[in-house]
């Protein structure tokens, strides 16, 4: 209490050293063979934020701004539905119109610029950037099925067969003449291109 006196260090964040070693509350100093002009060493104790800082309650416009994005959220969830139904379209093989990926962009976007209007401190910043990402990934995914749908859906599908008939080429193979002119090539030049996808 005298070092708080002379100090204003409250007691209960003071750390007494004498000669390298941490002195406890109820340890008197001459027990510890501390004398007269002797010295001690006074260090404030470090306080955590929750000791230091008491809960506050969140100012009005945080609490606004958490609202606002919620009510982002919600909408963003319903458009996930949305973009969710056209991906399972899509991987069935069904085509879709070019106006529901414009229509589901368009609906996204517009969330989009909600949360950039919102004005956002602490815990709404992480939400709001949180959500921005999200939506950011639907809009991804949204151009992936659009590419997809885009490409043309091939119904005549080139099947490969294996035979077993071999034939058999007189080339010459293991041979130092050439075969005889006039000899048929078993090679056919076609211009059929088989495509794939």
């Amino acid at each position: 209490m005298i070092i708080e006196q002379r100090t204003g260090l409250e007691c209960g964040r003071q750390k007494l050293l004498f000669r390298g070693k941490e002195k406890e509350d109820g340890e008197y100093l001459h027990d510890a063979g501390v004398k007269d002009n002797a010295k001690i060493l006074v260090l404030e104790e470090p306080v955590s934020a929750e000791k230091e800082l008491p809960e506050m309650p969140q100012p009005e416009e945080i609490l606004k701004a958490l609202r606002a994005i919620d009510e982002v959220r919600a909408e963003v969830d319903m458009l996930a539905g949305r973009v969710s139904a056209l991906e399972v379209a899509i991987n069935c093989g069904t085509k879709v119109a070019e106006k529901e990926f414009v229509v589901s962009a368009e609906l996204l976007m517009r969330q989009l610029l909600k949360l950039d209007m919102i004005e956002a401190e602490g815990e709404a910043r992480v939400q709001r950037k949180a959500e921005v990402r999200r939506i950011q990934n639907f809009h991804e995914l949204l151009d992936n099925l659009k590419a997809t749908n885009a490409k043309p859906v091939n119904t005549n599908v080139n099947v490969a067969t294996v035979t077993t008939d071999w034939e058999t080429f007189d080339s010459g193979m293991g041979s130092l003449t050439p075969p005889p002119p006039g000899t048929s090539s078993s090679t056919a030049i076609t211009e059929e291109w088989e495509r794939f996808d």
